[in-house]
């Protein structure tokens, strides 16, 4: 680690979280150099849905790679890309009803969030996005204006414009309807609010601490894009590929967006792979408009293919999440009843947040969860959640084991705290 510490920029965050060097991985469990073993319930922060290394989908990769086809290509026509978008457009997108031209982004998330505010400005000639209180859509300078956290946007070290931000759902408290305030001040000509190009919103907020949206509001929200001539973007980049117990987080409100963002667990595997899906008659791109080198990376699309062969032509794996998810949830909310109620438990499907309600209690149970043998990170405006993002894939044994490490650990922050 000394050598980390010498060579490595000071940006780096989880290392820092979780000081060991990390020799292999397997599932949901994690070796370090040192012998250690270790519950991953971080699972690459979305990124590994269906865990590392997994086997059948590596075999996809090394078949790949022994045949010697086109690994770059830029946006070259490749057998990879089109067996991948037929495959997605039978298996995913034509059993909702649902019909979109790919884009292939940038490798990260936060690229295809670039390109779906790009192409909303472009098709409707307007600036201001809509995003919401808490949202998180990337780092990039356009993703970052969009997103909420003082943190992240002080960093960027310019002004960060283009970008109005409105209460998300519960934001308020109970009893207040945030949908109706945005309708109210996208009507009213003396509201101060340009016509927005789009509105950007999460089913789930993630970073913003696993606050879940109604079906009842979003439903809302799409119906007042529409009635305002904006764009209607789902993020699906952390909660999409099943992480909420179907495979789009919007499933559950049978909603149809404009464009549609997808990244991290998109491959299946691991590897860097973005897009962005778009309505037909909202592709309104010229060639090369929103260009990349590494858009579209063959290995990711196998990978990505195979993902889908494997666990989304049937619904054994989406019953299964709904099923590990109620223990997660029955789980977590017994640790928070032993405790008096006075943490939180919030949560779709497979993503689970806990709010300590204090910073120093996540950090603290977080930090001593990794020393028993769990990785489980923190989210929220000041990081006082504690996000659960398991693989989805992962065994029951392993499950309890890394939730029992959760409530050893708050047991243990709880008393060490409670001794200052």
């Amino acid at each position: 680690m000394q050598a980390l510490d010498a060579l490595e920029s000071n940006v780096r965050t989880y290392s820092r979280s979780f000081p060991a060097v990390f020799s292999r991985a397997r599932g949901s469990i994690m070796l370090t150099e040192d012998g250690r073993s270790v519950v991953d319930f971080l699972s690459g922060a979305g990124a590994l849905n269906y865990g590392h290394n997994n086997h059948q989908l590596k075999e996809a990769i090394s078949d790949y790679l022994a045949s010697d086809a086109v690994v770059h290509g830029l946006d070259l026509a490749t057998p990879a890309k089109l067996r991948f978008m037929e495959t997605f457009n039978a298996v995913i997108l034509a059993k909702r009803k649902l019909k979109y031209r790919f884009q292939f982004t940038g490798p990260t998330g936060a690229n295809a969030i670039e390109a779906a505010i790009k192409l909303a400005r472009k098709v409707t000639g307007r600036q201001n996005i809509i995003s919401f209180t808490n949202g998180y859509h990337g780092m990039s300078l356009g993703a970052i204006a969009a997103s909420g956290n003082r943190a992240y946007r002080s960093a960027s070290g310019v002004a960060l414009s283009g970008a109005t931000f409105m209460p998300y759902d519960g934001y308020l408290g109970p009893g207040v309807d945030r949908a109706d305030y945005l309708q109210k001040v996208l009507t009213d000509e003396s509201s101060g609010i340009d016509r927005p190009a789009a509105i950007l919103v999460e089913t789930v907020q993630g970073e913003g601490g696993i606050n879940v949206a109604s079906k009842e509001w979003l439903q809302s929200i799409q119906a007042i894009a529409k009635s305002a001539g904006a764009l209607f973007i789902i993020d699906d980049v952390q909660m999409g590929c099943g992480r909420t117990g179907q495979f789009f987080s919007f499933d559950f409100a049978d909603l149809s967006p404009d464009l549609v963002v997808m990244s991290k667990s998109l491959s299946g595997y691991g590897l860097p792979l973005s897009m962005v899906l778009i309505k037909e008659e909202f592709d309104a791109w010229r060639p090369g408009e929103h260009t990349g080198t590494f858009r579209g990376n063959n290995l990711a699309l196998v990978s990505a293919r195979a993902a889908i062969d494997l666990y989304w032509r049937d619904e054994i794996l989406a019953q299964e999440v709904l099923r590990l998810g109620e223990v997660m949830r029955r789980r977590l909310e017994a640790i928070a009843v032993k405790h008096g109620n006075s943490f939180k438990v919030r949560g779709r499907g497979m993503a689970f947040g806990f709010d300590c309600q204090m910073p120093e209690i996540a950090a603290a149970t977080t930090r001593r969860a990794f020393e028993k043998g769990l990785i489980v990170e923190r989210c929220g405006p000041v990081d006082q959640v504690v996000k659960f993002l398991p693989a989805l894939t992962i065994h029951r044994e392993t499950l309890d084991q890394g939730l029992e490490l959760f409530e050893q650990a708050l047991d243990q922050a709880l008393k060490e705290i409670k001794s200052w």
